[in-house]
C-alpha cells in the first residue's frame, strides 16, 4: 500500500526559538489539533530529546484511542522528527523543520503516513480519513497562527 504526503509551509512572525519551543512541548498538541479528537498528553513530564516516547490518548468518529510517538530525530531549534511507534497508522512520520527568514520563522511539515488494512484502508483514506486529516492540519494551521501570533504590531 502506497504512503500518503502532507505537506504545508506556515510563515509566523515570531523568532525561530519561540516557534520550536511551542511546537517542542507535546502538551501545546491538544491546543492545535480540533477539539472533536480530544487529544490528551498521557506522559507526565517527558523532557524532550531523540528517543523520548510519547503517550496520547485521541478520539476518532468516537472511538478512544492510544497513540504512542517517538522521537527520532531532535535538533534544536532547527528541526526534529516524531514517527508512531504504535497508534491508528501503519505508518507514521512527521518531520517538523523551522527556517528563519524575514524577521519570523517559516514552520515546514511533511507527513508521510499509510493506513492498515490494505484495499479497506485505501477506501477509508478516499472517504473519510484523507479529509478528516486535511481538515485537521487546515484547523492546526489557523490555531499556530492564533497563538503564535506577533504579541505586539512593530512600530511603523
Amino acid at each position: 500500500m502506497a504512503d500518503h504526503v502532507m505537506e504545508s509551509r506556515l510563515w509566523l512572525a515570531r523568532p525561530r526559538s519561540d516557534v520550536f519551543a511551542f511546537l517542542a512541548d507535546p502538551s501545546n498538541l491538544a491546543r492545535v489539533m480540533p477539539p472533536t479528537l480530544d487529544v490528551r498528553l498521557l506522559t507526565p513530564a517527558v523532557t524532550m530529546a531523540a528517543g523520548a516516547v510519547l503517550e496520547f490518548r485521541i478520539v476518532w468518529l468516537g472511538v478512544p484511542l492510544r497513540w504512542r510517538m517517538f522521537v527520532r530525530e531532535w535538533d534544536p531549534p532547527y528541526r526534529f522528527v516524531d514517527v508512531q511507534v504504535n497508534g491508528p497508522y501503519a505508518r507514521w512520520e512527521h518531520r517538523h523543520r523551522l527556517l528563519e527568514d524575514g524577521g519570523g520563522t517559516w514552520i515546514e511539515d511533511r507527513v508521510t503516513y499509510r493506513l492498515p488494512g490494505g484495499p479497506l484502508g485505501r477506501a477509508a483514506h478516499r472517504l473519510i480519513v484523507g479529509r478528516q486529516l486535511r481538515a485537521a492540519w487546515a484547523y492546526r494551521r489557523e490555531r499556530l497562527v492564533e497563538l503564535l501570533a506577533p504579541v505586539s504590531a512593530p512600530a511603523g
